[in-house]
């Protein structure tokens, strides 16, 4: 008989691919988000568009499964968590205790939250050559936003729901994960997929000026979305119950990453550095428990998995071009 699982979260990017995936693995799933998917239907056998902060809908959609996988957030890219901290620490936190308690409610044996490499101290975090961050790394804590502290008492909630009630929890921290399917644009998407679409703008309207926040030497790692889910799935049928790190651990600037997208199209840009909101100063991933944990890390290069995500990217922005004109873009950033 095929395992049931839930996937909060199941129309934004990371969910909807691990709903995919879980699919090709043979379970029967169960999608649950305030939206469906905005670029391709949903792969779920059952998708309950539910709002997770009411505790009876969390209810619902625990009901029945053997694992739930907890994705569902109110997040984006470093525009959005650095200026939304009251709305993120409200919803997510709603959002997490009730799943988290409507799971043990209706004897869900595995348990798999979804946090987050906003977790780590802001204090570790102060420059680009940056040591990378270990799991134990998180305390004393001091995350630099809201959405950070959030991730972390939900990390010590599903602790304490394992030590006391006996569900088996597995605690992810991702470290920037990208790829197709993907938001890229509105102010919620993330730094690739942000650099993407403005390398696509400027090559298709032949204007190769694009504007990079900050000096461009802050750095970070980034992780392709099929590394990602399939890190995911190995976590969950693991019998480790502590944080663990997934993400790639080669680190890069932000120019660097500019660069690696405009080779991936073909296009040669000169880089504008603005003001704007930067996020920590460095963050790169030890992958050293993951290794030792899984037997496994990511495969997936940063060129391929950019020259994947920017193909689909230069698709949607040459197709909101042939809709509306180059107009339709004359003040993104």
């Amino acid at each position: 008989m095929a395992k049931r699982a839930l996937v909060t979260g199941a129309g934004g990017f990371i969910g909807h691919h691990l709903v995919t995936y879980l699919k090709q693995q043979g379970y029967w799933v169960r999608g649950a988000d305030l939206k469906r998917p905005e670029f391709t239907p949903a792969d779920a056998d059952e998708f309950l568009q539910v709002d997770l902060r009411r505790w009876e809908h969390c209810l619902a959609a625990t009901k029945g499964v053997d694992e739930v996988y907890a994705l569902a957030a109110d997040m984006g890219g470093m525009g959005f968590i650095s200026s939304h901290h009251a709305e993120i620490l409200h919803n997510n936190s709603l959002i997490n205790i009730h799943t988290l308690d409507a799971a043990r409610e209706n004897g869900v044996k595995r348990y798999l939250y979804t946090s987050s490499a906003c977790i780590y101290p802001e204090f570790k975090q102060t420059e680009t050559n940056v040591t990378p961050l270990r799991e134990e790394d998180a305390y004393p804590a001091m995350p630099q936003d809201a959405y950070g502290w959030e991730k972390l008492v939900t990390e010590r909630l599903c602790t304490h729901y394992r030590e006391d009630y006996g569900i088996e929890t597995r605690i992810v921290r991702f470290h920037n994960i990208f790829g197709p399917l993907g938001t890229w644009e509105g102010g919620r998407e993330k730094a690739p997929a942000a650099m993407c679409r403005k390398i696509a703008i400027a090559k298709l309207t032949g204007h190769p000026e694009i504007e990079i926040w900050g000096d461009g030497l802050q750095t970070r790692s980034f992780c392709m979305i099929d590394d990602c889910v399939i890190g995911i799935c190995k976590l969950m049928n693991s019998d480790y119950h502590e944080p663990l790190n997934l993400g790639q651990d080669r680190m890069v600037t932000i120019d660097q990453l500019a660069d690696i997208v405009a080779h991936a199209a073909n296009f040669k840009i000169t880089k504008k550095h603005v003001p704007g909101p930067q996020g920590v100063r460095g963050r790169n991933s030890d992958n050293t428990r993951l290794r030792q944990v899984l037997g496994w890390e990511p495969k997936i290069s940063l060129e391929d998995g950019l020259a994947r995500t920017y193909k689909w990217i230069e698709n949607q922005v040459r197709e909101r071009i042939r809709l509306n004109g180059e107009g339709a873009f004359r003040s993104a950033s």
